[in-house]
């Protein structure tokens, strides 16, 4: 205890601050500069983005209250779309916190990581994590995974348009990356579509409030509509403009002066699309990133679940054995034998398209390879010295399961999952792009991908970049499973 706070104590008050920096000053660069970037980006995004946060928490604290006074008025009002904005603020301020307590935990793990190592005191576990952080190409690969799955929670905050909005296409339609256009601001307000409550009352106004925020951040707290113009001129008390053949004209009353000076009025702003735009004219970037919400979270899902049957059916078969392990693999066989693909096909036409059904359905018919590793594994342990030990001492064998047999199962298991998930995902997206998984205009990868199937070669950007991405996740994954694999495995730890 002693020698812990004389650690604590001797961390410089700058260490503690700034994410990072202790760990470059320990010869960590590639750590060091992890920390102090990401926490430099999540500080950024929340400078640029300081309007929605607040707007964000005002509406979560009216929606709370109103959740307590009146749930009826509540789910009258709430939308799936405002639920986003509130985890993405939250992920916002959490992460930075979190990032410097790992870098701090990092920085004392850094300091001791030799004398350990020499010494040999290390766990099994530790010796792999220190395996693994050698490996480069697997910690750059985890990085890169990081990033995705922060821009997957952070991208309501992130996408400059809503992955829904179908701009004046006959302007935006089919621009290609980096365009920038011309939109004139009119005066007319974003409209609200559910009418505010009369009242004074607490409960009227937190309705009124979470109504009016939650319009705000559905338009990006952007108060005036938007007409996209290829381009325009100003003419006496008229403005001039052209929209793709077309000739027309608006009174200046109708547009806002940004400016706010008579002598050199402006009623226009510009726009630039990142990754371009589609048939719609719906911005590609903040569709993908709206799209990686999707196939990260269907791949997570799917192998939590499919891992945790998996792991639940191979423990249970390996260790009970006889009848059990019989009834049990024979479900395996039979399941494996089956063609995985034509299951999910036969299920999803006849229930229907579903996120939900999805998932389920891709759980249930990707457990079984995961049962046979760890049924292999338990076999193996379940007559090793320490196991019968442990049933001559009398413990029970949810005690033996879960004390001693599932930890020493977990090696395989997490190797395998983190190999699925590349698996599951480019499963799911090849579902989106045969259009039997999400639908439109909800963006996923593999839908992104079948919009822009027909154009390929005039308008390559709309299948590309969602293509790229879903390349980037499936690498990155593997390249971790092998770190994975490579750091638990004694033989290749070198």
């Amino acid at each position: 205890m002693v020698a812990q706070r004389a650690n604590k104590s001797s961390i410089p008050a700058l260490y503690r601050i700034v994410p990072g920096l202790g760990l470059l000053s320990a010869g960590k660069r590639s750590s060091g500069l992890f920390y102090l970037l990401a926490t430099a980006a999540f500080l950024a995004l929340l400078v640029a983005r300081f309007d929605l946060l607040i707007i964000s928490f005002r509406s979560m604290a009216a929606g709370v209250t109103l959740l307590v006074l009146s749930p009826t008025g509540f789910s009258q009002i709430f939308t799936p779309e405002t639920l986003e904005f509130w985890i993405a603020s939250l992920y916002l301020l959490l992460v930075p916190f979190l990032l410097l307590r790992f870098s701090v935990r990092s920085y004392r793990k850094a300091l001791r990581e030799r004398e350990e190592s020499q010494s040999g005191e290390a766990s099994l576990w530790q010796l792999g994590m220190i395996s693994f952080k050698r490996n480069g190409i697997s910690v750059a690969a985890s990085m890169v995974i990081f990033v995705l799955y922060s821009v997957a929670f952070l991208a309501p905050l992130l996408s400059p348009f809503s992955p829904y909005d179908q701009q004046d296409f006959l302007v935006t339609a089919y621009q290609p990356p980096l365009t920038r256009l011309d939109a004139l601001v009119l005066r007319q307000h974003r409209t609200v579509v559910i009418p505010l409550r009369a009242g004074r009352d607490l409960t009227s106004r937190a309705a009124n409030t979470l109504i009016l925020d939650s319009q705000k951040l559905r338009s990006r707290n952007e108060e005036y509509n938007l007409k996209f113009v290829n381009s325009y001129r100003v003419e006496g008390d008229r403005m001039l403009f052209r929209q793709g053949m077309r000739e027309k004209s608006l009174s200046l009353a109708e547009l806002v002066n940004l400016s706010g000076s008579s002598q050199k009025p402006e009623y226009a702003v510009t726009k630039t699309f990142l990754l371009g735009t589609d048939q719609y004219g719906r911005d590609i970037f903040s569709r993908v990133l709206y799209g990686s919400r999707i196939s990260l979270s269907i791949g997570f899902l799917v192998v939590l679940i499919s891992v945790s049957l998996g792991t639940v059916i191979g423990i249970s078969s390996g260790y009970f054995g006889g009848w059990v392990d019989s009834f049990l693999m024979r479900i395996v066989d039979v399941l494996i034998a089956f063609p995985a693909l034509f299951l999910i096909l036969i299920i999803i036409a006849t229930f229907g398209n579903s996120i939900y059904l999805i998932v389920i359905t891709l759980s249930f018919t990707g457990w079984m390879g995961v049962a046979r590793i760890v049924r292999g594994q338990v076999l193996s342990l379940k007559e090793q010295e320490f196991i019968l030990a442990a049933r001559s001492l009398g413990l029970s064998n949810l005690r033996i399961i879960f004390r001693h047999l599932l930890p020493n199962t977990l090696t395989p298991v997490i190797v395998a999952a983190t190999l699925r998930i590349g698996s599951i995902i480019l499963t799911e997206a090849g579902l989106s792009f045969l259009g039997l998984g999400v639908q439109p205009p909800t963006p996923s990868w593999g839908n992104i991908i079948n919009e822009g199937r027909d154009s390929l070669l005039n308008h390559w950007w709309i299948s590309t970049f969602p293509g790229v991405a879903i390349l980037s996740t499936v690498v990155c994954f593997n390249l971790i499973g092998d770190g994975i694999r490579d750091a638990l495995d004694p033989r290749m730890r070198g």
